[in-house]
């Protein structure tokens, strides 16, 4: 299914309410999938965002188990709205999510063409009678190089404010409360080989508030995040033609976590009745 206007064309699906597409002139810009370097385009991590301390969580004396990026990428969501310039997708609490997560819930995401942008909204409802806990986050991949003629090497993200970065470190797919300072002159990372030898790079509570994805020919896009707290840029290993920009509500695990799953770090607490709201901005350049 698509929506479009005269700027862009965007695709998705209805499982995982998963963006697939973005074309703008007729050039891709989101990463298709070829499981040969990782085969999604650009999953909804809900509700936890990376992976829990020996995929479970506990809440009131329960165990509850869960892989990595939670439940909602894998199931199929309700098509409520589908106009030219907007499609709206949803994803109810059911007998099996509370296999997982002993919540109920209501999540919607929202697809809408701006000009030559996309905005993205989530919208969380608790619909139990008792406070909620959950993350949520985007993971939209986007090709790097975007033409034939350039490699990954030849791009950087940057930043609008140029700031000290600091990434929190990542072994096993957990933090280990370790940082490093990334090397960001006029908020500019260069895209090296290595840059993602030690897994995504996850920055907390940045003064920037959007990152651009550039290259010597133009800048490409800008990726509107200031709605969350934490952002991940990764990409799967050093031959992969795609980059990751990820806004997160939540984070993984640290590796001495407890597992108390009202106890994680990021973690957003939502109260009976309650209503969660919040989205970013793909705003891609001519």
């Amino acid at each position: 299914m698509k929506i479009a206007n005269k700027h862009l064309t965007v695709s998705f699906k209805a499982k995982g309410a998963e963006l697939t597409s973005i074309k703008k002139n007729g050039l891709e810009y989101l990463w298709q999938a070829n499981p040969k370097f990782w085969g999604r385009h650009a999953p909804v991590l809900f509700p936890i965002v990376g992976k829990l301390v020996k995929d479970a969580m506990k809440y009131r004396g329960k165990t509850y188990e869960m892989t990595q990026h939670g439940f909602a990428r894998d199931m199929e969501f309700e098509l409520d709205t589908h106009t030219g310039d907007e499609a709206v997708f949803s994803l109810k609490s059911s007998t099996e999510t509370h296999k997982k997560y002993p919540f109920d819930f209501l999540l919607s995401i929202s697809y809408r063409l701006e000009g030559s942008g996309l905005r993205v909204t989530y919208t969380v409802e608790n619909r139990g009678d008792q406070d909620m806990y959950f993350s949520i986050g985007g993971h939209p991949a986007f090709n790097c190089p975007l033409t034939a003629d350039e490699s990954r090497t030849d791009y950087w993200f940057e930043f609008n404010n140029a700031e000290q970065l600091t990434t929190h470190i990542i072994e096993g797919a957990h933090f280990t409360g370790e940082t490093e300072e990334v090397a960001a002159p006029d908020g500019k990372i260069a895209i090296r080989k290595d840059l993602f030898d030690r897994d995504a790079l996850v920055f907390k509570n940045l003064h920037a508030d959007r990152v651009s994805l550039c290259s010597p020919q133009k800048k490409w896009l800008t990726f509107h995040f200031g709605e969350f707290p934490y952002l991940g840029l990764w990409s799967k290993n050093q031959e992969s033609p795609f980059v990751c920009i990820e806004p997160w509500q939540g984070l993984a695990d640290h590796e001495l976590h407890n597992q108390q799953f009202d106890q994680k770090e990021g973690i957003v607490r939502l109260e009976e009745n309650g209503q969660f709201s919040c989205g970013y901005l793909i705003e891609v350049h001519d």
